[in-house]
């Protein structure tokens, strides 16, 4: 048995979601009957509830119709209960099967070298979100800084911290440096992640968009429409359920995102330039 069955029996929901169907993955995995399959199943499902990850977004039950072979012309169909698995939950139910069967050892390697590839693609795709949305501050900060200089404010410091204290629930820089634990040194902006960078770019790029549209003029009054916009920004992460700034942790450096990001297209490259 090739390492490849796994790969042929994995499906796609209509949102584009891979699965594997336990009434599938059973026989793959060797056993005989789908109930004897299914302790191993509900072990996984402890072993997921240990994990804190949802059950139920790893083991959808679902109910399918199936066709029924009676030997006449009519055929006949019938209801029956199904699991749509996750990858994770493949994986979880492999650790939890016989492990004498060479099904399950193949299963194993299989699903360890998939999941570590779907970490490493996932990676990729945060350090390029961070590495775009970094940039995007940077230039945006600048546009902002010009538009308060023209509203009269001189101190720029002041004018961001009121932004970050609509946004962070009161708390200005230098208490964001300590909930996160950042040293002095390091920059808050560089040590978000993709999340909560999106957040402050939302804030940056409607603060500098409310003090031209509204003529703001004075300090004061710019200062309390960055917190203004701020506040709101907060205020919309709430009514999507989102977690507060303030609570997402902090991330490895910025840097460190693009020297991996750099290695990655040197190493494409590379391959792109090996003659066939």
């Amino acid at each position: 048995m090739e390492q490849n069955i796994f790969e042929s029996i994995k499906k796609a929901n209509e949102y584009g979601r891979e699965y594997w169907s336990a009434r599938e993955f059973y026989k793959i995995l060797e056993y005989t009957e789908y109930g004897k399959f299914l302790p191993a199943v509900n072990r996984a499902k402890e072993s997921c509830k240990s994990s804190w990850e949802s059950v139920d977004n790893h083991f959808a039950q679902v109910s399918e119709m199936i066709t029924i072979a009676t030997g006449t012309v009519k055929e006949t169909k019938r209801e029956i209960e199904n699991i749509h698995l996750s990858r994770f939950a493949c994986y979880l139910i492999i650790q939890n099967a016989d492990p004498t069967k060479e099904s399950v050892a193949l299963g194993q390697r299989y699903f360890a070298i998939q999941t570590r590839r779907q970490e490493q693609s996932d990676q990729m795709l945060e350090d390029g979100k961070r590495k775009h949305l970094r940039d995007e501050i940077s230039r945006h900060n600048t546009a902002l800084a010009i538009t308060a200089d023209k509203a009269w404010v001189k101190m720029y410091g002041v004018f961001t911290n009121y932004g970050y204290m609509g946004l962070y629930n009161g708390l200005d820089a230098q208490w964001i440096h300590g909930k996160k634990w950042l040293k002095k040194s390091q920059k808050i902006l560089d040590h978000m992640g993709s999340e909560e960078l999106a957040a402050n770019l939302f804030r940056t790029t409607q603060a500098e968009a409310k003090l031209r549209r509204d003529g703001i003029r004075g300090a004061e009054n710019a200062n309390m429409a960055h917190f203004e916009v701020g506040n709101e920004v907060r205020k919309t992460i709430q009514k999507l359920w989102g977690t507060m700034p303030e609570e997402l942790p902090a991330t490895e450096s910025i840097a460190r995102v693009e020297k991996r990001l750099k290695s990655e297209d040197s190493k494409k490259i590379g391959k792109s330039n090996t003659p066939n």
